[in-house]
């Protein structure tokens, strides 16, 4: 941990919607939440990686027929990296990335299939810090996802990823290049903390989510604002904003202050 640096992501190997995964900041956490890892590894390995700050996280499913690959939906998350993907919104396509960098993403994702030699579903997710892309992870299978970019492109990618693995060709099937969809769909999880009171509502690697809604619609915002309505989370249009962040984040939560003030007007 010394020699990566801190913050630190600690994780047990072998475990499911990230058990007992933390984000440390300090020795002395690491040495706190190494034996709740060691315990929900069952004894196992304990991970530990670097961790990205103020980077923006991005999910990628490809589909493979084992000699053509294909992005069926690229997603940015709402959240900062360090949510969950299960507990997180995203959106597709991504909202605020640059076209090139949405290229290089699927070069990436693409190159990746074809080296594992992919025949169904691929599943990777990235981080973007200040314009560089790092690979968090790649899941040759099936994501949480899937039903999601399905529904969000007019494409069964689970159906299609069945029929590749039974011997028909992406050529075949007819989905030989990524759809790009005119409108924007965003997904949002389905937190139960009403039903816990008293619980620690701060999401982070931990998945806590027990469903997810989503929204349509030609612009971001009002897809973002059809999602929460979904989601129960209803969006207030008038009143009084108080705004509490971290030391780290008052830079920039400025230009959000500004632009509620402005508003208002």
């Amino acid at each position: 941990a010394k020699r990566i640096g801190f913050p630190v992501l600690i994780r047990p190997s072998y475990v499911l919607g990230g058990r007992a995964m933390r984000i440390v900041d300090t020795e002395e956490e690491l040495e706190r939440f190494f034996a709740e890892a060691v315990e929900a590894g069952e004894g196992g390995n304990v991970l530990l990686d670097r961790f990205l700050s103020d980077a923006i996280e991005i999910d990628v499913d490809l589909i493979g027929d084992g000699e053509t690959f294909v992005v069926g939906g690229i997603m940015e998350h709402i959240e900062e990296a360090g949510v969950h993907s299960g507990d997180s919104a995203c959106c597709l396509p991504p909202h605020s990335l640059d076209d090139a960098l949405v290229q290089e993403i699927e070069r990436q994702t693409v190159a990746l299939g074809a080296g594992l030699k992919i025949c169904g579903l691929m599943n990777v997710q990235f981080a973007v810090q200040r314009g560089e892309i790092y690979i968090l992870e790649v899941n040759p299978r099936a994501s949480r996802t899937i039903p999601f970019v399905s529904k969000a492109i007019g494409h069964p990618l689970a159906k299609y990823a069945a029929r590749a693995m039974a011997g028909e060709t992406l050529q075949q099937i007819g989905f030989t290049a990524p759809v790009w969809p005119k409108h924007f769909a965003v997904k949002e999880a389905i937190l139960p903390f009403n039903k816990f009171p008293g619980v620690d509502i701060l999401l982070g690697p931990e998945m806590r989510s027990t469903g997810e809604v989503m929204g349509i619609d030609t612009s971001f915002e009002r897809a973002f604002m059809k999602s929460q309505e979904a989601a129960s989370n209803s969006l207030p249009t008038s009143g009084r904003v108080f705004i509490s962040v971290r030391n780290g984040d008052k830079l920039k939560v400025l230009e959000l202050s500004r632009t509620l003030s402005d508003s208002r007007s």
